[in-house]
């Protein structure tokens, strides 16, 4: 009988302990779980799981547009929903201002495309960058560097091999200020009537010579007044290069004044936009005004690279329910 009495105690004892909820805390806890099972009946967990794919965006794969060409991804967004939940536990009750996001990878990446040129980002990415290119101008170089620096914007710099063998100085300086180095190829020829021959060393002359001086690998091309052909970008992408225009152009070599400069820029400034400049008077007496005017679109200045990484710029995204 003693035995009997023992065995339905320790049954009893055994039922007791799985519907504790204690238990279910511990077992959640060596499961590795971030909140136990009980805890996620709560009514404000529930209602951020419900409405979380209202505030969640699609990432946008790569693609190669008919006219725009290479366009690169951008990603996704979305809701870590126990990060929210922690979030919001203190005020108990929903706040779209506290989500957690996670960002999400498209499928289909800028180095998945077949070589393309690029003329500009992906359009759902609020942020601009300005190409600089160099083969003269020098004067004007300390001005523009200053004024990018004290509006804390990083551009890229296309500088023409044969410059910066004769300027390694400046070349120096504009990669000690941390900004982007591309490859202007190295006596600025019309890289479209070039030989295949000629393509390539123009281009892996000019990679050898930065290299030499700053120590950095060009990894974007910006041919000389824009002029290419397909076996242009071709050998560039067998270089691991990529082939850079634009979508937007000051002019500022026809020496406008620096009202018509900031006009032709502003009425045509876009997400994703890339702005061509070299050093002229006109962009250093401009750039400073320019610089606020696109800041004050609510659009962010950095180098290409920047512009073409499939990251968000979160700062600008979900401001208002949706």
């Amino acid at each position: 009988m003693k035995k009997f009495l023992y065995i339905v105690m320790i049954i009893l004892l055994a039922i007791i302990i799985v519907n504790n909820p204690f238990t279910d805390e511990y077992v959640a806890k060596l499961r590795g779980d971030a909140w136990p099972v009980s805890v996620k009946v709560d009514p404000l967990y529930e209602e951020i799981k419900s409405k979380a794919p209202q505030y969640e965006v699609e990432p946008k794969d790569a693609v190669d547009d008919r006219v725009w060409r290479a366009i690169p991804g951008y990603n996704g967004l979305k809701v870590d929903i126990d990060a929210s939940y922690k979030k919001m536990q203190e005020k108990g009750s929903f706040h779209p201002e506290l989500l957690v996001y996670k960002q999400v990878s498209p499928d289909l990446h800028l180095d998945d495309l077949p070589p393309s040129p690029v003329y500009k980002g992906n359009p759902d990415k609020p942020m601009v960058t300005f190409i600089i290119n160099v083969a003269w101008g020098n004067e004007y170089l300390s001005p523009i560097l200053a004024t990018l620096k004290k509006n804390h914007v990083k551009a890229t710099f296309f500088l023409e091999g044969r410059w910066v063998k004769n300027h390694p100085e400046l070349a120096k300086m504009i990669a000690a200020a941390g900004h982007e180095i591309g490859n202007h190829s190295y006596s600025h020829p019309d890289m479209k009537q070039l030989s295949a021959g000629r393509i390539r060393e123009e281009i892996k002359k000019t990679n050898d010579v930065i290299k030499a001086t700053i120590g950095e690998n060009a990894q974007w091309l910006g041919p000389p007044s824009g002029s290419f052909r397909d076996e242009v970008v071709r050998i560039a992408a067998e270089e691991n290069m990529k082939t850079v225009l634009w979508s937007v152009d000051t002019i500022d070599w026809k020496n406008p004044s620096p009202e018509e400069l900031i006009n032709r820029v502003m009425g045509k400034i876009h997400n994703g936009a890339i702005v061509l400049m070299h050093p002229t008077e006109p962009t250093a007496k401009s750039l400073d005004r320019l610089i606020k005017e696109i800041k004050n679109k609510n659009l962010e200045i950095d180098t290409l690279s920047e512009l073409m990484s499939e990251e968000r710029v979160m700062n600008n995204t979900f401001k208002d329910d949706p």
